[in-house]
């Protein structure tokens, strides 16, 4: 050991603690926190600042970048000269600072994230708004301390025009505490301002009314604005940022184009994340996106598979991806040099602080050296009143020195006078010089009675205030650019899809689709029809069924399994389309099909599911009841519905009110009929119980009705074609089980049972055969028969063709136009009984 020197032990605990603390607060204070008054960390500061006495303004020739952090590194901020460049080259990029501060030449990087030129290729200049943010440094308008080597002299902070804070914002991780602070629209933030200074008791509510949310850079929409207010009032909250999207064909394909992204989000890398999404299958319906983005703006480009909805597609990828992303507002600034959580208001009531106080230095500095040139002139003015003395006394004065103390003794001036008088030129001799001398000491009494004012009275400093931020606002307040969406939340798909009334098809194979009711036409009875789809070879129709887009779909299989599904999600196809298989839409197993389904208003309405019961047939003649209540949480790989007994099968599903009665129809050529109330409600589990008694094995249950109003009449059709319809009354009420009645003569020429069906002269039919071919016609061109005829041929069958699906569809004739085309409800074959609402609009209309 050295002589002199001497070992302290210390506890390495405590030398830990205090050294992590000192290294803690220098992160806070000089690193990573902003300033409140400026709104600037260090980095920022000493940049601006450097390029100030390097004399780079918005008024001269950009410089070197090499040059400019060399000045600073050098003299101010002594660390990486890359966090120097990569703060100037922040200041610079128009993604990142609503409000630039610095004016860049070169490349300084893009919003894919690709890295800006090295600093020896770009140049750079402040833009005149940063010139503002200096504006009256030299006027000892701000404190100044000692650089890193106490060489220099380098601002604590900016005497800011302005409120640089809100309008740029600032984020940053110190140690046990981080700020995230947005960006907002200059122009409302000077009427906040100006708002808080004429009231200082304003409210934060009021103060909204001016700055109403964050304005982001790269704009886009704000979604909500519930985060916004928490933001304002408590100085933390999330703010929901949303792209800017529109739909549009482009070449014939629908696509969504996004024109805006939210802030902070890196293009490329949402793209890059967005296409593996949908290499994964968690994003259905795009097939390519396109980056067409160039200098005029931002184009991305998303196309979309035929069969997909828009809307829905575009609400998918704000849920998986950066299209909506979140802003975690957390205003933590340093007031006094310490780090506070800081609210809106006491944001601005900072700044207007700083500004006050900046005022008050600038104007007596401006005092100062008024006064100065004031005592300077009336020095002179003495001098010219008595020039011959003064020029006597200087010319028998031996040197400078001696002059000034003898002017100084014989007109009783100061030295600073007398210095001046002595240096006077010979030019300042003339009459008009003399004039301008006196001149110009009127003005500067009057400036500096002036600035006593200013300085004696607040109103007028803060009027100055005022005026100032009001010439911030007219030269660089612009529109704002991110979007205010106030319905916030998350918004509900079926609130951007019409709720129209569409036909859904399901053929033999297992396609499905919906298409517009519209495109279905009436025709007159025996017409040989129009056709309804193009399917594939041996493939049929078998189900039809109308509903609305917004309503709930239960798909009901012939194993017993219930899938639930909005009729929206289902594909959209043209009348001669052939749709989309099943498969691809619910999980349904290979060998299961399916039977029917159910259409239902709302499965969260808890007194509509309780109100109403699922009554289930099955081909062997069994019936079931279960409360809808039990079908109202749907599973992706669907639910059991009834337990099917070995070489059954589901054969329909029903949506009934619990006081309803039930017909079943047997390909025999029998029914029964009994009260709904026979068969009480079970569990999903259950297989049910019988409900008719078949005639012989071959025998089996072609279809079930539930009837309400019994003004309607019962309705079959056989395979070839031949149909009638009976009265209710025909059919006496049995006990439930029996053997049937009678309910058409089955011959060779009418072929089976293939249908029943509950009508009134209100309804339309829509027959479709298993060649594809739909015919469509009113009920009330069939006259009402006896229960045990064979009835009249309703559709012409060609050879070896048969009836495939019978649907009941309701008519409103108001709607009708020109070309037939109504609008109406359906009860479908194979399908589903409607809720109330069909039965209520019949009761209206017979009414």
């Amino acid at each position: 050991m050295a002589e002199g020197e001497k070992l302290i032990p210390i506890n390495i605990e405590d030398e830990m603690k205090s050294a992590y603390i000192d290294y803690s607060m220098s992160v806070i204070v000089s690193r990573a926190l902003p300033d409140v008054r400026d709104g600037l960390k260090p980095v920022h500061r000493r940049v601006l600042f450097g390029m100030h006495e390097l004399g780079v303004r918005s008024n001269t020739a950009h410089k070197k970048s090499a040059r400019i952090v060399g000045e600073v590194l050098g003299k101010y901020h002594p660390h990486g000269d890359t966090s120097v460049y990569d703060t100037m080259v922040r200041m610079a990029q128009e993604w990142s600072l609503r409000y630039m501060l610095i004016d860049g030449q070169g490349n300084f990087g893009s919003v894919d994230g690709d890295s800006p030129a090295a600093m020896r290729y770009t140049e750079a200049r402040m833009r005149k708004i940063a010139d503002e943010m200096l504006a009256d440094i030299d006027k000892d308008t701000v404190d100044h301390q000692l650089n890193f080597d106490d060489t220099l002299l380098e601002p604590t902070v900016l005497p800011t025009k302005v409120p640089n804070l809100l309008v740029n914002g600032a984020s940053g991780i110190a140690v046990g505490m981080a700020t995230n602070m947005p960006p907002h629209n200059l122009a409302e933030v000077v009427d906040g301002t100006i708002a808080y200074i004429e009231n200082n008791d304003i409210e934060i509510d009021e103060i909204i009314q001016h700055i109403k949310a964050p304005d982001f850079p790269t704009g886009g929409i704000i979604y909500g604005y519930d985060g916004v207010k928490e933001a304002f009032h408590t100085g933390k909250g999330r703010v929901v940022m949303r792209a800017r999207a529109n739909i549009e064909e482009v070449q014939g394909k629908e696509c969504i184009i996004v024109t805006e992204i939210p802030y902070q989000v890196n293009k490329a890398d949402m793209i890059k994340k967005t296409a593996d999404l949908i290499n994964d299958k968690k994003i259905e319906g795009i097939s390519t996106i396109r980056d067409e983005s160039d200098r005029n703006g931002m184009r991305i480009v998303y196309v979309l598979k035929r069969d997909a909805i828009p809307n829905i597609v575009l609400n998918t990828l704000y849920k998986y991806t950066a299209l909506q992303s979140s802003f975690s507002v957390n205003n933590i600034a340093l007031v006094n040099g310490r780090p506070k959580l800081l609210n809106v208001k006491e944001i601005i009531h900072h700044f207007v602080e700083h500004r006050h106080e900046v005022v008050v230095r600038r104007t007596k500095y401006e005092l100062k050296k008024a006064e100065d040139r004031a005592h300077i002139l009336e020095g002179l003015i003495i001098a010219s009143d008595n020039i011959d003395e003064v020029i006597a006394i200087i010319r028998g004065s031996s040197n400078a020195d001696e002059a000034r103390e003898n002017l100084m003794e014989r007109f009783k001036l100061t030295e600073i006078q007398a210095k001046a008088i002595v240096e006077m030129r010979l030019r300042q001799l003339t009459g008009l010089e003399q004039d301008k001398l006196r001149s110009e000491y009127d003005e500067i009494i009057k400036t500096i009675a002036d600035l006593k004012d200013i300085l004696e009275k607040k109103d007028r400093r803060m009027q100055i205030i005022k005026d100032e931020l009001l010439e911030i606002k007219d030269k660089y307040g612009d529109l704002r650019r991110s979007e205010i969406n106030l319905a916030g939340g998350d918004l509900s798909i079926e609130d951007m899809i019409p709720d129209e009334q569409v036909v859904i098809t399901i053929s033999h194979a297992g396609y499905i689709k919906r298409t517009p009711l519209t495109a279905y036409r009436t025709q007159n009875r025996g017409g040989v029809g129009q056709k309804a789809s193009s399917t594939r070879n041996e493939d049929f129709l078998e189900h039809l069924f109308v509903g609305t887009n917004h309503q709930y779909m239960l798909f009901f299989t012939q194993n017993g399994k219930c899938f639930w599904m909005r009729v929206y999600e289902i594909p959209e196809g043209s009348r001669t389309s052939k749709g989309r298989a099943i498969q691809n839409l619910i999980n349904i197993e290979q060998d299961d099909k399916v039977k029917a389904f159910i259409c239902v208003r709302d499965l969260k309405d808890e007194e509509y599911v309780n109100n109403h019961f699922v009554i289930m047939a099955t081909k062997k003649g069994s019936v079931k009841k279960t409360p809808l209540e039990q079908y109202s949480r749907p599973r992706q790989n669907g639910i059991i519905a009834i337990s099917i007994r070995e070489g059954d099968e589901l054969l329909e599903a029903k949506l009934t009110t619990g006081t309803s009665q039930i017909f079943l129809g047997l390909k025999s050529g029998k029914a029964i009929r009994f009260e709904e109330s026979k068969t009480r409600p079970m569990g999903r589990g259950a297989s049910g119980v019988r409900g008719i008694t078949l005639a012989d094995d071959n025998d089996e249950v072609i279809g079930m009705v539930s009837v309400n109003n019994f003004e309607e009449e019962i309705l079959v059709v056989s395979e070839n074609g031949y149909g009638k319809r009976s009265s209710i009354e025909d059919y006496r009420i049995t006990n439930r089980g029996g053997k049937g009645v009678k309910t058409i003569s089955i011959t060779e020429k009418t072929g089976e049972l293939v249908a029943i069906k509950n009508v009134s002269d209100l309804d339309d039919l829509m027959i479709i055969n298993k060649s594809g071919i739909a015919i469509r016609m009113s009920v009330d061109e069939l006259r009402t028969m006896g229960r045990a005829t064979q009835g009249v041929r309703l559709i012409k069958m060609r050879d070896d063709d048969s009836i495939a699906a019978v649907a009941k569809v309701m008519k409103d004739e108001d709607d009708l136009d020109e070309a037939g085309i109504m609008d109406i409800e359906v009860q479908p074959e194979n399908g589903t009984a409607l809720d109330e609402s069909d039965q209520e609009s019949n009761e209206s209309k017979e009414d």
